[in-house]
């Protein structure tokens, strides 16, 4: 893995992976991945904090009840454990998800 990662190429590593997220880089406990969901953001609460940067795109963002608009360059922070989704949103739409911490949230 690099400590260079242009949105461009990750885009395209995921998409020739043929899933919706994929793993792009880790350092200590820090996973950085890319995420493109297919229509509609079929996550589950997640173990560990998160940070989502989004990367294209825009559409809306639920976490726990409170919705946000979003868009390219907005960033989110999701505990550890809580409910979370994208909806509306756009084809090209994707985010960098940072995971962080350990299990359980910091």
């Amino acid at each position: 893995m690099e400590n260079h990662l242009p949105l461009k190429q990750a885009q395209l590593s995921l998409q020739q992976s043929g899933n919706e997220f994929l793993g792009l880089f880790q350092h200590g406990t820090l996973l950085v991945e890319l995420y493109k969901p297919d229509k509609i953001d079929k996550q589950k609460p997640h173990a560990r904090d998160e940070v989502y940067i989004i990367a294209s795109g825009n559409g809306q963002f639920n976490l726990e009840g409170e919705v946000s608009a979003i868009t390219a360059g907005d960033f989110l922070f999701v505990p550890a454990a809580a409910a979370h989704h994208f909806f509306d949103f756009t084809d090209d739409f994707s985010a960098w998800v940072l995971f962080y911490g350990p299990e359980g949230g910091e």
